[in-house]
């Protein structure tokens, strides 16, 4: 069996995909806070909820990023055939 090998520089970006989701998510709880009008407690006590909706939001931006490179080997492979 072949060994998958990841780059410092692949691990770096993922890291940074993943720190934008959890920044997202946590100003997403920031916003609801506010809107709601509860009280900021609430910024550390729904941690673990903004941890989960970040990693949701991770494989979300991994599901369209996936989406992208494989229409664009499909349209690369579609245009070196010609």
């Amino acid at each position: 069996m072949k060994d998958i090998k990841i780059t410092a520089k692949r691990q770096k970006t993922e890291l940074m995909i993943w720190g934008g989701c959890f920044l997202f998510a946590f100003l997403l709880n920031i916003f609801s806070i506010i809107l709601f009008d509860t009280e900021w407690k609430e910024l550390y006590t729904q941690l673990l909820w903004v941890f989960s909706l970040s990693i949701g939001f991770y494989f979300l931006a991994l599901f369209f990023r996936l989406l992208y490179w494989l229409i664009r080997n499909v349209i690369r492979k579609k245009t070196s055939k010609k």
